[in-house]
């Protein structure tokens, strides 16, 4: 089982790669149904919740987290569904790989898919775990280090952040990991510095909250911790994709696909006994630190003051 689950994201990840090639015209939505007609040609999809269609042709990916997918057309990499009814008719062409991790997959004889399908079925799963109660269920699971399962699902978390993050703010985004190869050394020490005060934060907050008046500023802090941790983590995901593409001879990047890459080297990196631990909680400073240091990706370096004319 362990094998299997270090497979499956293994091969989830690999199954975006293709989306680090450069994206000029990507459709990308939020609840909104998707429909490509026949006739019609799209370069990207992407959709949050929505029913995606493809009759016509997508030049590169799509890709739908929840709702639905339903390809009768020819899409020339990928088709990834997280969470979604997947449909795959008798007529559909897809030119690389195939990925449904939950929800439910059907495909019709008669479909070609050119490179692997991966179907990751959410109850077999939920099964195991809540079969005979949940802890009776957890226990089944002694085979399976702890620790391996928690870093599978906070990947696959990061996963799904990532996708949201980049189709909404690739710009900033792409900023902020710019700065990282310009300012490294003082992204890290002012990430040091922020996590140190915030943990601080944290516990005066929850000392005040015997007398009530701690809640709200808990909540604050915990929002904001929140926010900049995600930000900050998707910076170093884009850093880490950006430099493995250009290591590879790529010249251009997109920004979902060095976010996807950047954050398979950091999941493989945080198996490493010791030395991943190390680089999880360097990585982690530099996030924080560039996060705070860029206004999330909105300029340069908040504490340099421009001199005045």
């Amino acid at each position: 089982m362990m094998k299997k689950c270090l497979a499956l994201i293994f091969f989830a990840l690999l199954a975006l790669a293709p989306l680090a090639l450069p994206a000029q015209h990507e459709l990308a939505t939020a609840g909104k149904d998707v429909r490509v007609a026949a006739g019609e040609t799209q370069d990207k999809v992407f959709s949050l919740g929505g029913n995606v269609v493809i009759e016509g042709t997508v030049r590169e990916d799509v890709f739908v987290i929840g709702g639905s997918i339903t390809i009768s057309g020819e899409v020339g990499q990928s088709v990834v569904g997280i969470g979604s009814h997947v449909l795959i008719t008798s007529t559909a062409k897809i030119g690389q790989d195939l990925a449904a991790l939950g929800g439910k997959l059907e495909k019709e004889p008669g479909c070609s898919i050119v490179g692997d399908t991966i179907y990751f079925e959410t109850r077999e799963l939920g099964d195991r775990l809540f079969k005979g109660g949940f802890f009776q269920g957890l226990f089944s699971l002694s085979i399976i280090p702890i620790i391996i399962v928690v870093k599978l699902v906070l990947i696959f978390l990061w996963l799904i952040a990532a996708a949201i993050g980049v189709a909404l703010f690739p710009k900033p985004i792409a900023f902020a990991a710019a700065e990282i190869r310009k300012n490294f050394w003082p992204a890290l020490g002012t990430g040091i510095v922020a996590i140190l005060v915030f943990t601080m934060l944290v516990i005066f907050a929850a000392l005040l909250s015997f007398i009530l008046i701690g809640i709200p500023i808990a909540l604050a802090l915990g929002v904001a911790g929140f926010l900049v941790k995600v930000f900050g983590r998707l910076a170093v995901f884009y850093f880490l994709g950006e430099w493995l593409l250009k290591a590879l001879g790529s010249k251009r990047v997109a920004a979902m696909g060095a976010v996807i890459l950047g954050l398979f080297v950091f999941s493989l990196a945080s198996f490493v006994p010791v030395l991943g631990f190390l680089f999880g909680l360097v990585m982690n400073a530099v996030g924080w630190g560039i996060a705070i240091r860029t206004k999330f990706g909105s300029t340069e370096n908040w504490f340099h003051k421009k001199p005045v004319c």
